[in-house]
């Protein structure tokens, strides 16, 4: 996926302020399934937060930086254990996020 400007990073940032994660990434770290889930859940929201659990292993920025590759996604924020993912819906059916 193509970057984003910083301005709409910044957008994003604050919307996902307000959010709750949607999703954890514990022991089993990123399996197929949990690739499959968030597509799933960032072709119906485009902007999802993760909680990372201390049981993963791995810091935020680390899974943050593996999930953007793999769902061709973009990686807004780490902070913490949250981070921030965000990916353009093909969905018709949805409002999309405006910048």
């Amino acid at each position: 996926m193509t970057g984003i400007t910083t301005a709409q990073r910044a957008r994003l940032r604050s919307l996902a302020m307000t959010m709750q994660p949607c999703a954890n990434i514990g022991k089993n770290g990123i399996t197929d399934n949990s690739i499959g889930m968030l597509s799933d859940l960032l072709e119906s929201r485009e902007l999802i937060k993760i909680s990372v659990l201390p049981s993963s292993g791995a810091s935020a920025k680390d899974i943050l930086r593996e999930l953007a590759e793999r769902l061709d996604a973009v990686a807004v924020q780490a902070i913490g254990n949250r981070a921030v993912l965000y990916r353009r819906s093909s969905r018709k059916d949805i409002k999309h996020i405006q910048f």
